[in-house]
Formats: structure tokens, C-alpha cells, sequence
């Protein structure tokens, strides 16, 4: 019994010994990779975290999606483009990665900052055939004026559209057909390199993801949607970063547009920050009001971003014999008009079916499609399909094979 009772301890001992060996070679092990991606970190490089072979010589599965079964949730597609560029460098024109997760410093800007802003595009399918993107100089502009306001190097135009095409043109087999959707874009722009102290990163990323979508809000495309006015909190104020498309404008949003949500509504518009009185914006669209052959949406004041869309339709109705007004447009207004919708690159043109205002329900066109937004919606839908002819050269085909 008395060399049993010694053996146990020297049998556990051994034991702990070998645990302590295996836990030391898995620290080792963990401690070098760490270290392998140390200096990537430092300098601020993204790695994606993903084995699928390079895309110029492998051909992916086809893409498994049930395009009658689409909504607006992310579908994980086959490749992303990136970019990288130093604070005082010049961009490169990147390249079509397997699409992956992204490894980046915990000083990174963009975490701790917010250094980052961001665009919304999507590409079609045509009539024809054909594969196209909409306006996408339109958003190269409007980025690179992002990227000016968050103290960030702008990407030139020519790398932005190039990048844009190639990612479409990568992931071709996720382009819905025509009729079903189309696939929506994400162009980002971040501060990747770390930084301790608050100021701008020590170098950036630009990339591109994309996913197919169709309707933005449940029910369809051009069901009507009731909207609540927000009167208490503000999505944005005269001097900051309204009219810019950074990504901490969009989280605020959350807590008020729950609460809208919970209570039945679709989304919010909020009034402006100064008087509290004028329409701003739906949380991520533009609004119009119509009355008459009159249609007003609020004027660009620098708190109210600059849509594609709003631009696109703007145009399309001046074009159609109606008077279009940028000015500020009361909330009183709107309980007086004819006719409501919102417009952006998610909803495209999405009608009001009421606007609710301290509690009184406000209905337009018995809770249907109003007949201006109908005719602005089929213009621009019929545009981005190829039904219409792009006689104002709105559409930038991609070839098949662009990436390559």
C-alpha cells in the first residue's frame, strides 16, 4: 500500500509535465504567428483570413442563391478587391482577393476613431444581356470628398471606377437576373494603420465587397412604407459630418429607429438640428414631397447627404415637365402634400404610404403608390435595366473577364 500511495503523485506529476510542455509548444506556436503578422500590423496591413485559390486562374462554384428567396442580407460572394496606400503614398491599383475575414491592428484608427467612410452602388443585369454599373463617376466624386472631410488620401477616380468594375466583373455569377434584384456594393475606405494618440492613420485601405439583394423593406419594392417624424433626437448638424458618407453617422440612427420599429413604423425622418422644423432625412434616404406638378426635396445645407439617386431623380423629373425645388421643406408641408416618397441606391424610389407627426396619421393616395413616384421609379428602374435608352450615359458596362 505504501508504494501505491508513492506512485500517485509521480504518475500525476509526469502527467502535468506533459500538459506543461504541450501548453508551452501551443504558446510557442501562437506567439510566432503572432509575431509573423506583427510587422503587417504595425504598418497597417489588412490579411485576409481565407485559403481559396487566386482568381485569376481558378473558376468558382456557381453561385447558390435562390433569387426568389432574396431580400437586402448579406450573401457572402466569391471575391472582394483591396488596396492599400500610405498616409503621404499614392495608391496602388489593387487586386480581386478571395473574399475573407480582415486581420488588422486593435490601434487601427478606424476602431478607435472611426477614420472611415464608405459608398453604396449596385451593378444590373440588362434586357440585353449586358452587365452594368449606375453613374459610378458619380460616387468616385462623392468619395473622394469623403475622404478629404475625414482627413484621409482620396482615391483617384480611374482606380475607384476600375476597382468597382473588377469586383463586379469577379463575382458575375451573383449579378441577380433581370427583374430579381441586383448586386449592391460596398466600397470602403478605412484608417488601418494604428495610432495611439487622435489624429489621422499612418496608412489606409481601400476595398470592395459586394452581395445580391432585392428590396430594401419587407414587403417588395414598391410597397409603402409609414414613416414617424423624430422631433427629440437628430441625425445630423450644420458643420459636421452630415453630407458625408462616414460610418459613424449611421449607428446613432439605431435607438430611434428601433423604437420606430417596435411601434409599427418602417423608418424615421428627422427635422433639422437648428429650428427643428424642416425635413432632413429618412435615416438612410433622401425625401421629396409632391404637391401639384411641384415636387421639393430639402436643399443640400451640408447636414443632408448628397444622394446619387436624389441627383438622378432630380434630373429624370425635370426631364418629365415637372418643376423641381431644392429648398428647406417644412414638416407642415409634408402633412399638406399630394404625395411622398424617398429615394437611395438601397430603396431606389420607395413610395410613403403615411407620415405620422406627434400621434396624427397622415395617409397619402389611400396607402398606394402615388402616380409621380411610380413614373420616376419605372424611368430609373427602366434605365438601370436597358428597357430605356441611357441617352444620358448613366451606365458604364463591364465587360465580362474585366478583373483578369
Amino acid at each position: 500500500m505504501a508504494a501505491m500511495s508513492a506512485s500517485a503523485p509521480v504518475t500525476s506529476s509526469l502527467a502535468a509535465a506533459a500538459a506543461g510542455r504541450r501548453q508551452s509548444a501551443a504558446l510557442r506556436r501562437s506567439a510566432a504567428a503572432f509575431q509573423r503578422g506583427a510587422a503587417a500590423r504595425s504598418a497597417g496591413v489588412v490579411r485576409v483570413n481565407n485559403a481559396v485559390s487566386d482568381p485569376a486562374t481558378s473558376t468558382p462554384a456557381k453561385a447558390a442563391v435562390d433569387w426568389d428567396k432574396l431580400g437586402f442580407g448579406l450573401t457572402e460572394t466569391a471575391f472582394m478587391f483591396t488596396t492599400s496606400c500610405p498616409i503621404d503614398g499614392e495608391w496602388s491599383e489593387g487586386e480581386i482577393i478571395p473574399y475573407g475575414n480582415l486581420s488588422l491592428s486593435p490601434a487601427a484608427a478606424v476602431l478607435n476613431y472611426g477614420q472611415g467612410i464608405f459608398e453604396g452602388m449596385k451593378a444590373f443585369r440588362t434586357v440585353d444581356g449586358r452587365v452594368v454599373t449606375f453613374r459610378p463617376d458619380q460616387n468616385a466624386a462623392r468619395f473622394a470628398e469623403g475622404a478629404g472631410r475625414m482627413s484621409m488620401p482620396p482615391v483617384p477616380a480611374h482606380i475607384f471606377v476600375n476597382a468597382v468594375k473588377k469586383c463586379i466583373s469577379a463575382n458575375r455569377d451573383y449579378i441577380p437576373p433581370e427583374g430579381k434584384g441586383s448586386l449592391y456594393l460596398r466600397p470602403l475606405l478605412i484608417g488601418t494603420g494604428p495610432i495611439l494618440g487622435l489624429g489621422p492613420a499612418p496608412s489606409y485601405t481601400f476595398l470592395i465587397y459586394c452581395s445580391p439583394v432585392a428590396s430594401y423593406f419587407k414587403g417588395g419594392q414598391l410597397t409603402p412604407i409609414d414613416l414617424v417624424v423624430e422631433e427629440s433626437y437628430h441625425r445630423a448638424a450644420p458643420g459636421g459630418t452630415g453630407s458625408t458618407k462616414c460610418i459613424g453617422n449611421y449607428s446613432p440612427v439605431l435607438k430611434v429607429q428601433l423604437a420606430a420599429k417596435k411601434a409599427g413604423f418602417s423608418d424615421v425622418i428627422y427635422l433639422d438640428a437648428v429650428e427643428n422644423k424642416y425635413i432632413e432625412e429618412v435615416s438612410s434616404c433622401n425625401f421629396f414631397v409632391v404637391k401639384g406638378n411641384t415636387i421639393s426635396t430639402p436643399s443640400l445645407g451640408g447636414s443632408i447627404l448628397p444622394g446619387i439617386t436624389r441627383k438622378s431623380i432630380i434630373d429624370l423629373a425635370r426631364a418629365k415637365g415637372f418643376t423641381v425645388e431644392e429648398r428647406n421643406v417644412s414638416v407642415e408641408e409634408v402633412v399638406e402634400a399630394d404625395e411622398c416618397f424617398a429615394t437611395g441606391t438601397a430603396v431606389c424610389v420607395v413610395p410613403i404610404g403615411s407620415v405620422t407627426l406627434r400621434g396624427a396619421k397622415t395617409v397619402y393616395q389611400n396607402g398606394t403608390v402615388g402616380p409621380v413616384g411610380q413614373s420616376l421609379y419605372d424611368e430609373l428602374t427602366g434605365l438601370q435595366s436597358g428597357k430605356v435608352a441611357d441617352n444620358l450615359g448613366w451606365l458604364a458596362e463591364v465587360p465580362e473577364g474585366f478583373h483578369l
